[in-house]
């Protein structure tokens, strides 16, 4: 059952409560750079992205925002760090919600006024702790990294907001460590009923990452844990968005696209159908809608083992099978297979 946390609104997207869970990733451009940060976000909106993040290194950076909410239909959030005027700039320039630390942008008085100002504008503030960039104070206080000093920073950063009166809070607690994450998760969700954004940071390369991410997203999401998700990747952004959206689908959380059955060949198969596979994957990944296809090395098991598929292909000797719903359909030479089934994916939209 999810856990249910209190509801905020970034922009449109309304986030927590009950809620479906929200995908987000972080442009790679330079914020600077307005055209080719639109270009990005736009590119990721197609993809599927619901919040986008921006890097604010500058005041330039901060102005920017401005032109790039005209070219863009998704929320954006403004990630800034130790200059409160930088903050207050993003505000002014539109930003649909800041991602902060409060305790690394000043004194009270600074975060005074970064908080009238996401009042006056009622923007909400996702407080961001990293175990990277953890207070000396608090690891001289437990003597290591640990899942209790993260939360006891995120509870300052929290107690430092709700007493200047501002509630409209999202948290989040990433390690590159799958189970220090996932602790320090599970210890906050029973302290707060703030939403949270889940993630595992600094994760490597894309295989690496995705086998990570997928493993301590997964036990948070099985868990109920988690109201917006990033999946950081050392990749092409929009990479993060589609992984995303299958570690989703495969808990039963959100269904979009194409899920693909694949079987992982054997002695009887008689067809390339590694390079088959990934020409189907590559080719279905622009979906959006939701439909599962199969791909299959052997025609004597394969429809059957692919019943659930709605559509699928299963190779043999020169040729190949075409089957509905665990159903044989027609033979189709195996030059021909990729082509007819992406023509039946069509027919069946």
């Amino acid at each position: 059952m999810k856990r249910i946390s209190q509801e905020i609104k970034i922009g449109s997207q309304l986030v927590g409560g009950d809620n479906p869970i929200v995908v987000q990733s972080m442009t790679t451009t330079d914020t600077r750079d307005i055209a080719a940060t639109i270009a990005q976000i736009s590119e990721l909106e197609a993809a599927g992205c619901e919040i986008i993040r921006v890097a604010v290194v500058d005041m330039e950076a901060a102005q920017a925002i401005a032109r790039i909410k005209t070219g863009i239909h998704i929320p954006l959030v403004a990630d800034i760090h130790f200059d409160h005027k930088l903050a207050l700039k993003s505000v002014d320039a539109g930003a649909d919600a800041l991602r902060i630390n409060p305790g690394n942008i000043g004194d009270k008085a600074k975060v005074k006024q970064v908080v009238k100002a996401c009042m006056e504008r009622d923007i909400p503030i996702r407080i961001g702790v990293n175990s990277g960039s953890l207070e000396k104070k608090l690891l001289d206080k437990y003597g290591h990294l640990c899942a209790e000093a993260m939360v006891e920073s995120a509870l300052g950063h929290v107690k430092l907001l709700e007493d200047l009166g501002f509630s409209k809070i999202k948290l989040s607690l990433k390690s590159s460590s799958v189970m220090l994450s996932v602790e320090a998760y599970r210890l906050i969700a029973q302290q707060v009923d703030y939403p949270l954004h889940i993630g595992i940071t600094e994760a490597g390369t894309k295989d690496r990452a995705l086998i990570k991410s997928a493993l301590g997203m997964g036990i948070l999401l099985f868990d109920g844990i988690g109201d917006t998700i990033r999946v950081s990747l050392t990749a092409d952004p929009r990479e993060e968005v589609w992984a995303a959206y299958e570690i989703l689908r495969n808990l039963g959380l959100r269904n979009r696209g194409a899920e693909l059955i694949s079987c992982p060949t054997c002695g009887r198969c008689e067809i390339n159908l590694i390079d088959l596979a990934e020409e189907v994957d590559r080719r279905v990944r622009k979906l959006d809608k939701p439909i599962k296809v199969a791909v299959m090395g052997c025609v004597v098991n394969g429809p059957g083992e692919a019943r659930e598929a709605d559509l699928g292909i299963a190779g043999g000797a020169g040729n190949g099978l075409l089957f509905k719903n665990g159903k044989i359909i027609k033979k189709v030479p195996e030059k021909d297979l990729v082509k007819v089934l992406l023509q039946e994916i069509d027919n069946y939209y």
